[in-house]
């Protein structure tokens, strides 16, 4: 795994005020690292906003949802981090251009994307910070950026938490429930992990100690479920189709579904671990009509699949066990786009 650069370090250590922003619909690892990120940045006497284009979809989100501002209308010396990806349009309409900019982002798909950071032919392992050539253009700045960016960390908390202990801080009770949370939400509370992993459970011992609690972490993240949300996973359940004798289960969500369950009803979580739970499945690919001409997809693998990969065939990412896209076309017609894509592999 990645350490914090210094050029990482000095962006905080000579600026005085910041903008912490994220990406759009952020789950719980994008919240917590930038709430954190902000409590420490106001610890070292420096002006911190948390920012957010939403919108907080997800129910255990919406206590968090107060602790997001307005974007500054003075940008006089101000500085921008950008937490949990690396694409410009993720970030949605924050007016983040022409602002001196650090990402700090764990996606694989950012690495082999950004050609200034990272050249896709270099091992995950090489992956480190580099500072932008003037000129270049990355995220729509012009210059001065700097990423930190880390495709084998599990979680951007992970890495917050290593900014912390370079700036030689360490967290806080608060701001080690924020970090624990986010780390919790991108390992499925460390069921997605593999060796090695150790430096994790480190990390996840050093927040504990600090003050986190497991247990009301676990109790946000997958307590108060509501009927609907079960009623929701039985219709996608009872319309799971199969292909390559069982390998890929392929299932889907409905605009009329949409609108009677809400989606806060949405359980994706479990729903994926119902579907990776069954025998010989290596892949699940779930649909979501969003309008008339758009879907959402959400793709999980067991291990072997890269998933990323497959997601970045539809214009999305992630990692390669969990991955997403948005793409143009009605639920049957991707359908049979998905099972082509997955032909290869399985």
């Amino acid at each position: 795994m990645v350490d914090v650069p210094k050029a990482l370090v000095d962006f905080i250590q000579n600026g005085t005020s910041f903008v912490v922003a994220g990406h759009e619909e952020p789950d719980g690892d994008c919240v917590g690292s930038q709430l954190a990120l902000c409590s420490l940045l106001e610890r070292m006497g420096k002006k911190a906003v948390p920012c957010s284009a939403g919108p907080f979809k997800r129910k255990e989100l919406k206590p968090f949802e107060k602790h997001f501002l307005p974007f500054p209308a003075n940008r006089e010396g101000l500085k921008v981090f950008i937490m949990d990806c690396s694409i410009r349009e993720r970030v949605g309409d924050l007016p983040i251009d022409g602002l001196p900019t650090a990402v700090v982002d764990h996606h694989a798909h950012a690495a082999s994307s950004s050609q200034n950071c990272c050249d896709s032919s270099i091992p995950a392992e090489s992956f480190s910070l580099r500072s932008r050539p003037e000129g270049t253009h990355a995220l729509g700045n012009p210059s001065g950026e700097v990423i930190f960016l880390d495709p084998l960390a599990p979680s951007v908390t992970f890495m917050t938490e290593k900014i912390f202990r370079a700036l030689g801080f360490e967290p806080n009770a608060n701001e080690a429930e924020l970090l624990l949370f986010g780390l919790c939400t991108d390992t499925g509370f460390f069921r997605h992990l593999d060796e090695p992993c150790a430096e994790t459970f480190l990390t996840a011992a050093r927040l504990a100690a600090a003050g986190a609690s497991p247990k009301r972490i676990f109790n946000i993240i997958n307590g108060g479920k509501s009927l609907n949300s079960r009623l929701l996973m039985g219709s996608y359940l009872n319309r799971t189709r199969s292909y390559f004798d069982g390998k890929l289960l392929v299932s889907f969500e409905t605009p009329e579904e949409s609108k009677r369950y809400g989606f806060e009803s949405r359980d994706s979580d479990v729903l994926y671990q119902l579907f990776l739970s069954v025998e010989g499945v290596e892949a699940v690919a779930l649909l979501r009509q969003e309008n008339s001409t758009e879907c959402s997809i959400g793709f999980r693998s067991r291990g072997r699949i890269d998933v990323s990969a497959i997601a970045g065939q539809f214009g999305g990412g992630g990692h390669k066990n969990a991955a997403g896209a948005k793409a143009q076309g009605s639920i049957p017609e991707l359908e049979e786009k998905i099972v082509a894509a997955f032909t290869k592999l399985l």
